[in-house]
């Protein structure tokens, strides 16, 4: 793992690049980011319903098990349908769901970075991105229904203050890599 983590930098700093995008965006229309991702979500849910439909009925006609496909497919159109017309209370359990993504995220990232720190320098920002992570999931799991565009700043400070933080990580790996390449360099 630690060696896939070194040699994936550009990835780490990809990933970086559009949290930063995404937290300028956010700051520059506050109002649309959480907008638009609960009528993606709603859009997205919709549509893997009635395919889901579809497909429970071509399951049907060919005499396989069908009900639990018709079940989902119920479900996905309702979430959607939901989620369009109520795009609020669509928003407020998306704050939990986005929550409960944060810490798991920043526990996997602690652990992570406690695996790394035998390996590399550095690993001091993938702890505080797992910390950050989790942190951002508690407090905002603590007051889910502050509003669309407070919860939307803040998805924004997130989302630009760990790109930031992975940026920096990947060119430390990036640097890691290159000591690497050339100790091997060396003992050829």
């Amino acid at each position: 793992m630690n060696a896939l983590l070194v040699a994936s930098w550009s990835s780490l700093v990809l990933r970086g690049l559009l949290g930063i995008a995404i937290g300028i965006v956010t700051f520059i229309s506050p109002g649309i980011t959480l907008t638009a991702i609960v009528l993606l979500f709603g859009a997205y849910a919709f549509v893997d319903g009635v395919l889901s439909v579809i497909g429970a009925v071509r399951s049907g006609r060919a005499r396989a098990r069908w009900g639990a496909l018709l079940l989902e497919g119920i479900v996905g159109i309702a979430a959607g349908v939901i989620a369009l017309l109520s795009p609020a209370l669509t928003a407020t359990v998306l704050v939990l769901v986005i929550a409960a993504w944060a810490l798991v995220t920043g526990v996997l990232e602690v652990v992570g970075a406690i695996r790394l720190r035998k390996e590399i320098r550095g690993e001091w920002l993938l702890a505080l991105f797992g910390v950050m992570s989790i942190l951002f999931g508690l407090l905002i799991a603590s007051v889910p229904l502050i509003g669309a565009l407070v919860i939307a700043t803040w998805v924004g400070i997130y989302a630009f203050v760990s790109g930031v933080i992975l940026v920096a990580l990947g060119f430390r790996l990036r640097s890691r890599l290159r000591h690497i390449d050339v100790e091997h360099q060396m003992a050829a």
